[in-house]
């Protein structure tokens, strides 16, 4: 039987890719994770609820409580398993945060993912490695695109990115966050493991990865906090741009589907900007209306006239080579099936709180 190995198993996208390779595909699982989202979150992002649900629903799932900031822990887990397929979804996920804690986060996402790659070279250098990266190593370069601004959201006025951002654009010479520069970091070393040792490895540059199962908060996880707050009636602060900053939203199925895919017929150092593309693209106002439509209930918001720093005005992606490489792949749910989800996850917690 294939295994695979997965950072971050508790959190959103390495949850859904347990329970894929699992169900779907009959892989053994192993997951790496020891809820370190609640030291850097707190409470609310805690993840052992969703651990303790994988250990209960699927069949074969080994927990590991690991940090990746382990480097002998790492080489030693990866030299025992020799997994076939490795997903690394472990990271200091939060743009804002990262300025607070700058080394757990280069230690975390540059260190750690070198840790690994460095594991799975030693032990499986045949085996895809796929790493999710995000859109946020292309730093603010996308505010320099001309915008236009429409009732209720900004979007391109240069045709060239009808599309979204397509895989080539510009990474340098721009403000990333402390957190976007260590993602930087991490996203070249895979593409040079790729490159130099030629082992199958991918970027997957996520614009807002969501879902069900996502403890949104904050500091991280756009969609998913906004729902939250509105289902429980709390004020969501919206930081600048009027409300009409654009991020392209996909489900965390959708991620996993093309995670299978590439690790199905890989290539090597590669680059992929995964988002939802226009079509699952929205403003936070936009989200606002959607979102109170579901539920019936006003959103309450503040607003504060000062953006994130190196915060996207505008942010969707291309998806043209993702379909050319894999036109067995697209996406599959909308963003309104998304945010339906979402509620009913949240109001679900609500009604077992």
């Amino acid at each position: 039987m294939k295994t695979i190995l997965v950072t971050g198993s508790s959190g959103l996208i390495g949850s859904e890719v347990c329970t894929y390779f699992a169900r779907e595909l009959g892989f053994t699982v192993h997951g790496v994770d020891n809820n370190q989202r609640e030291v850097f979150f707190g409470p609310q992002g805690n993840t052992r609820w969703n651990q303790q649900r994988l250990e209960r629903e699927l069949k074969g799932f080994t927990h590991h409580e690991l940090d990746i900031r382990d480097r002998q822990g790492v080489l030693d887990l990866v030299a025992a398993l020799r997994p076939q397929v490795i997903v690394h979804a472990a990271a200091q996920p939060s743009h804002d945060k990262a300025a607070a804690i700058p080394f757990d986060d280069f230690d975390t996402n540059a260190g750690g993912t070198l840790n690994l790659l460095e594991a799975a070279r030693r032990a499986c250098p045949e085996s895809p490695f796929i790493h999710m990266s995000t859109n946020k190593v292309y730093g603010d370069a996308p505010n320099l695109i001309p915008l236009t601004e429409l009732d209720t959201r900004w979007d391109y006025a240069d045709p060239a990115f009808a599309h979204g951002i397509p895989e080539s654009f510009t990474i340098d010479q721009s403000k990333h966050s402390l957190f976007g520069a260590s993602k930087v970091a991490a996203d070249v070393m895979v593409q040079e493991y790729g490159r130099y040792f030629d082992m199958p490895t991918c970027c997957l540059r996520g614009g807002c990865l969501t879902g069900p199962n996502h403890s949104g908060v904050e500091l991280h996880g756009f969609l998913s906090y906004l729902v939250k707050c509105n289902v429980e009636g709390r004020p969501y602060t919206v930081f600048g741009y009027q409300g009409k900053q654009v991020r392209d939203n996909i489900h965390a199925l959708d991620v996993t589907r093309f995670i299978a895919a590439f690790a199905a017929s890989p290539r090597s150092g590669e680059v992929y900007n995964l988002g939802g593309g226009r079509g699952n693209s929205c403003s936070i106002l936009e989200a606002f209306a959607m979102t109170e439509a579901m539920t019936g209930k006003a959103q309450v918001h503040t607003y504060v006239d000062q953006n994130r720093v190196g915060d996207h005005i505008c942010y969707y992606s291309d998806l043209r080579k993702m379909r050319a490489h894999y036109p067995g792949w697209d996406i599959t749910k909308s963003l309104s099936q998304t945010v339906r989800e979402i509620v009913d996850a949240w109001q679900g917690a609500r009604a077992h709180a």
